[in-house]
């Protein structure tokens, strides 16, 4: 690698210092993890024409394109301007000059499962919601993940990440349509949490245990259970792998909404500015709970939020 070269502006602007000398890796960024086509045609050209013909898939839904000589920085840029200009420009990003690449690269890609568009299990569309926080926390330096999940399933591990976001629903009962076949208290009994039980030919939902995952409402054959228009969620934090404490990200907010979820996250960022520890090239944002406490996180994260009436907050979590 030249010496000349500044670090921390090529890693900012989303290119990798990799093994190889003289070479890069440039991050694509893939908001809730869904591209249209046509733009994979941009990404092939970037990988052909200046790296070494390979993308690596990441495991945050973005693309890594390797291979790339340092002295094509400016160049590579130009070319990735459409994708910024579509997967980000486009759903509200604000990103000054598009044409000098990303202008960030501490907060990761926000992921996704492919939600309710095609998952019959998923709560809510998972990438509609995803660009939404895109637009609010894109771009940042400061190291965040966020995943979203559809439903308790979790097949985007959301529970490894600083916030996962799994949807929940609330069911509806209609007595008048029940025949009492039992259907969702058994499979509530086998598969979930055993929040349904019978009673005088009633369904009895346990509002402690229902944890909104919606399969009564799919199990039922006639309908008698169907979801709440309102969009729920539950949210998860401080999951992490790494070499230190790795650990499972424990519940913080149930029953919330969308902008409840997007200004906690955003006040998260005011909470990092104001504890990180700036001796260190990058802190994760866990390890500033670790340090503070969860009480003053919370303190900072709920600043000014206007919880609706079903939500519920950990009063203490013991990570």
């Amino acid at each position: 690698m030249s010496m000349d070269l500044n670090v921390k502006s090529i890693k900012k602007n989303a290119y990798r210092i990799t093994k190889h000398r003289n070479k890069t890796a440039l991050r694509i960024r893939v908001p809730g993890g869904e591209i249209n086509a046509k733009y994979l045609g941009v990404v092939q050209n970037i990988a052909e024409k200046y790296g070494d013909g390979n993308v690596h898939i990441t495991t945050r839904q973005g693309f890594e394109v390797t291979g790339i000589p340092f002295d094509k920085i400016d160049e590579v840029n130009k070319e990735v301007k459409t994708i910024i200009e579509g997967l980000e420009l486009d759903y509200g990003v604000r990103i000054e000059k598009p044409e000098e690449g990303y202008p960030a690269a501490g907060t990761r890609n926000v992921s996704a499962c492919i939600g309710n568009k095609v998952c019959k299990f998923a709560n809510y569309n998972t990438t509609e919601f995803a660009r939404k926080i895109e637009k609010a926390i894109f771009p940042n330096d400061y190291h965040v993940k966020i995943a979203l999940t559809g439903c308790p399933n979790d097949c985007i591990k959301a529970h490894m990440q600083d916030f996962g976001i799994i949807g929940m629903v609330e069911p509806e009962y209609h007595m008048d349509r029940c025949i009492g076949c039992e259907a969702c208290v058994k499979n509530c009994k086998r598969r979930v949490t055993e929040a349904l039980s019978m009673k005088n030919g009633k369904v009895i939902r346990d509002e402690k245990r229902c944890i909104g995952c919606g399969e009564c409402i799919l199990k039922c054959p006639m309908a008698a259970f169907t979801r709440n228009p309102k969009k729920y969620y539950k949210v998860v934090i401080m999951g992490r792998t790494g070499k230190r404490d790795p650990r499972i990200a424990k519940p913080f907010l149930q029953w919330v909404t969308e902008e409840t979820i997007i200004k906690v996250i955003t006040n998260t960022y005011d909470y990092i500015d104001e504890f990180i520890d700036r001796s260190l090239p990058k802190e994760h944002v866990g390890y500033i709970v670790d340090r503070t406490g969860y009480q003053v996180f919370k303190e900072y994260a709920l600043k000014d939020v206007e919880l609706n009436e079903k939500a519920v907050v950990s009063e203490y979590i013991h990570f």
